[in-house]
């Protein structure tokens, strides 16, 4: 079995982080481990509380996990923090670590900021150089780039420039302000429209976990760039499409909609 470790938050409602972030690879058919990076107090309406870890332990967790267990693949989410960020990186380094999917989460679905103004900085100088391929919403590349992003035309430029910088992999997800699910990536040189089913759900907490879950998974796997992110879409099309309704807030999705029920 192919394993693949998450870097990231809790999320005690379940719904988003590392919870969010082992379901899918659970689903998605490979063995999963989590390097915790902050301890949120949140749900579906909002995030109240962060509390990190530092980052002698978050070290001592990837130490762990690497000499024992060594990743097919490394999706890092939440970290909040310049101290964690350098952690992390050197981390990687170190251990020659492969098929990194960096989802740069900067704000949650709710609207609170979860990246420290510092770290930005760091994010781009330290993580995203590592990345095989990093996964964007429109409101994050609009940081990354410091450009608006208002349409298609807006959405190429950036994936080439973000590209260009970094040489890995971009995926810019197209589902805040341009659509709901149409992602594009850009990718050694070309640029690849992934059209996605536009499903009426409003409970869309955690999904970008998911989807850059599913892609490391999928990465893992073997499988080529493209071909992983077509899989992680149809994964989170039908998690979407199974309709779990939860919470009084924008609520999560049904992880587990693929995986039969156990009949005893």
């Amino acid at each position: 079995m192919k394993c693949v470790l998450t870097i990231a938050g809790s999320d005690c409602s379940g719904g988003a982080g590392i919870q969010a972030d082992m379901k899918t690879m659970q689903a998605n058919g490979v063995y999963a481990m989590s390097a915790v990076t902050a301890l949120t107090a949140q749900n579906t309406t909002g995030v109240y509380g962060i509390m990190e870890a530092s980052p002698e332990f978050l070290e001592n967790q990837l130490n762990c996990i690497f000499e024992d267990i060594f990743p097919d693949a490394v999706k890092i989410g939440m970290v909040s923090s310049a101290r964690l960020i350098e952690v992390i990186a050197d981390s990687l380094v170190k251990w020659k670590a492969r098929n990194i999917v960096v989802d740069p989460v900067m704000v949650s679905t709710s609207g609170s900021r979860l990246l420290e103004e510092e770290a930005q900085e760091a994010l781009k100088e330290r993580l995203l150089p590592l990345a095989s391929v990093i996964t964007p919403n429109i409101p994050e590349a609009e940081a990354l780039t410091d450009q608006q992003i208002s349409g298609e035309k807006e959405m190429e430029d950036a994936a080439r420039r973000l590209g260009e910088l970094y040489q890995g992999g971009v995926l810019i997800k197209g589902g805040h302000q341009i659509s709901d699910a149409n992602d594009l990536l850009y990718y050694k040189g070309e640029t690849t429209w992934f059209r996605g089913e536009r499903i009426d759900n409003p409970n869309t907490h955690g999904t970008g976990c998911t989807l850059s879950s599913a892609i490391a998974s999928n990465l893992a796997k073997g499988y080529s760039m493209e071909e992983s992110i077509r899989r992680a879409k149809a994964y989170i099309s039908g998690a979407l499409r199974a309709g779990l309704d939860l919470g009084k807030g924008s609520g999560p999705m049904d992880h587990g909609w693929a995986i039969p029920e156990i009949k005893l």
